[in-house]
This record gives structure tokens, C-alpha cells and sequence, in this order.
């Protein structure tokens, strides 16, 4: 039996008449007629008697209008009730964030603030989580994507930015092309100890003379901001301290590679409440973590200097 077809009905007995039906359903009253007389044959049984006066439910029609009206009247109580707990959004989301990706941090307290009975449970790591063997709702991942499982919404692309303070600078002069880096103190991003160190910079691949590794990007910053050494940062860490003079941009002729950032979640075929809650607040929220990425270009005086070789 075609249940949209009884629910149609029952709005036409409802209603009083076809027509009025078709108004309150927001459906053309040649497709509700012809809904009720699909079900008609499939019934094979007479429903609704139509006049010139308007129709009115034969015994049979009567007989399925009292058993479906209750049962509709039920459903929609039911759909209320699903309504009711959406606009709560009471329960708890279970994500996972790289580390020290602070755009995100805001994000989800602004989320907290518009649904502040939702207990967020997060979990930064570098690894790449499973999400189902760890209990992840929705994973924030930096880089490809190579679980065909899963459903990835595309965020934003951002490249990495190469810094130093300008006290650094000012003693070892400004690196016009990659293989200066050779000759100042870097510090790299790695996850293991006997990882390759290198960077690619455009179509160029150097090696820097490292002084420290770590997985840790504020522990890069802190070094950077203390004259130490020449790093690589996220955009929202370096933004800030570029735009305050503390760091200059080192090389933005010479790029650092894309990277993509996509939100991961299984694909549900019923997805929970939250998370498209979650995930549509993101997309709203999309602007600001755009603006955290970016960086202003070099001023013309800062460009003209950093053409000029290093002593």
C-alpha cells in the first residue's frame, strides 16, 4: 500500500475537499487526484465517490479513514516529538582535530554557545583515526583522502608559510633563494625521529640545516618568535605575528605545498541530528576559518628587501 497515498487521503477527508486538500499538501490537484486513484487500483476498491458537489469517502474509504487517521496522527505525534529533541539538541559529538589547529577551537566554542546542551568529546592527534574503531562522529583531516568509506566535505585549501623573526634575519641577512636555507638554523615539523627532512619550495627541494624536530607547530612558533630559527608554520599561527612584525615571511615566492582540509564522518544513511547540526554550522562558520588561513601579501618595501641576497 502506498502510505503517502492514505496520508493524502485522509488530508482530503481532512480538509473537506480535494481541492483544499491540495492546497494545504502544496501539490497540484490533477497529481492528488491522481494519487488517490493509484491507490484505488491498487486497493481495487472505490474510495472516494466525486461529484460535481466534491467527493465524499465511500464505505471502504471510511472504513481505511478511520484506521489510517489514527495511525497518521501517530506518526505525526511522533515526527513532533523528533522535532522537539532537534531544536534541544541534547547528546553528546565525538570529534577529532589535528593539533593546534586553532581556528577550530573557536568554532566549536561558538557551537557550544549555540547549542550548549551538546557535550563535545575531542580527541587531537596527528594520527590518522579510524572512525569507527575509535568512536569518531566527524574527523578533521589535513591532507588526501584515501578511506573511499567515507564521506569527506571539502573545507578549505592553506599552504604552510616558512618565517623567521627579524632579529634572526638581521644577523644571518634574507635568503633570496631556497639553498640559502642550507646556511641558517631551521626547525622542522616531523613525526618521527629518523624522518627525511626536507622542504619543497615550488619546483625547488632543499634540505635545511636542522637544529630541532618536533610535531608540536607552537613549539615552532615560541622558537621562531625567539629568534632562533628559520620554520614552517600553519597560516592562523603565522598570521598574527606577521601581520605585528614579530615574524617575516621568508621565500613567498618559493611556496610551500597545498594542503586540503576536509571534514571525514561515515556515510549514515540516517545521520545523526548533531552531527548535521555540526556540520552545517561549519559551513556557516567557513568565513572565519578562511580569514584565520590567510595571509596579506608583503608590503612593496618588505618585497624590495627581500630581493636583496643575504650577506
Amino acid at each position: 500500500m502506498d502510505l503517502n497515498a492514505v496520508r493524502m487521503l485522509v488530508a482530503v477527508v481532512q480538509a473537506g475537499s480535494l481541492s483544499a486538500a491540495a492546497t494545504r499538501l502544496r501539490m497540484p490537484l490533477p497529481t492528488l487526484s491522481r494519487r488517490i486513484r493509484d491507490l484505488e487500483r491498487q486497493l481495487k476498491v472505490q474510495l472516494l465517490e466525486r461529484s460535481a458537489r466534491g467527493a465524499k469517502l465511500t464505505d471502504a474509504g471510511a472504513r481505511l479513514y478511520e484506521h489510517a487517521g489514527r495511525g497518521i496522527e501517530t506518526l505525526l505525534d511522533a515526527e513532533q516529538a523528533v522535532v522537539s529533541d532537534q531544536a534541544r539538541l541534547k547528546g553528546r559529538l565525538r570529534l577529532s582535530l589535528p593539533q593546534t589547529f586553532e581556528p577550530w577551537w573557536d568554532l566549536l566554542a561558538a557551537f557550544q554557545r549555540r547549542y550548549p546542551d551538546i557535550e563535545v568529546y575531542l580527541y587531537s592527534t596527528e594520527r590518522r583515526v579510524d572512525l569507527v574503531e575509535d568512536g569518531i562522529d566527524v574527523a578533521l583531516r589535513v591532507g588526501a583522502i584515501v578511506h573511499e568509506a567515507m564521506i569527506a566535505r571539502h573545507v578549505l585549501s592553506f599552504r604552510n608559510v616558512l618565517v623567521a623573526a627579524p632579529q634572526l634575519v638581521k644577523r644571518h641577512g634574507v635568503p633570496n633563494r631556497p639553498d640559502a636555507l642550507q646556511r641558517l638554523p631551521c626547525a622542522v615539523w616531523a613525526t618521527r625521529v629518523d624522518a627525511p627532512v626536507r622542504w619543497e619550495l615550488g619546483e625547488h627541494v632543499v634540505e635545511p640545516r636542522t637544529v630541532l624536530s618536533t610535531n608540536d607547530y607552537h613549539h615552532l612558533c615560541t622558537r621562531a618568535l625567539g629568534g632562533d630559527v628559520v620554520t614552517e608554520l600553519p597560516p592562523f599561527l603565522a598570521a598574527g605575528p606577521i601581520r605585528d612584525k614579530r615574524l617575516l615571511q621568508l621565500l613567498p615566492q618559493y611556496p610551500l605545498p597545498e594542503w586540503s582540509l576536509n571534514l571525514l564522518y561515515p556515510p549514515h544513511r540516517h545521520q545523526s541530528t548533531i552531527v548535521r547540526a555540526y556540520l552545517d554550522f561549519c559551513q556557516g562558520y567557513l568565513p572565519n576559518i578562511v580569514q584565520a588561513c590567510t595571509i596579506a601579501a608583503p608590503a612593496a618595501a618588505d618585497r624590495r628587501t627581500r630581493r636583496r641576497p643575504g650577506r
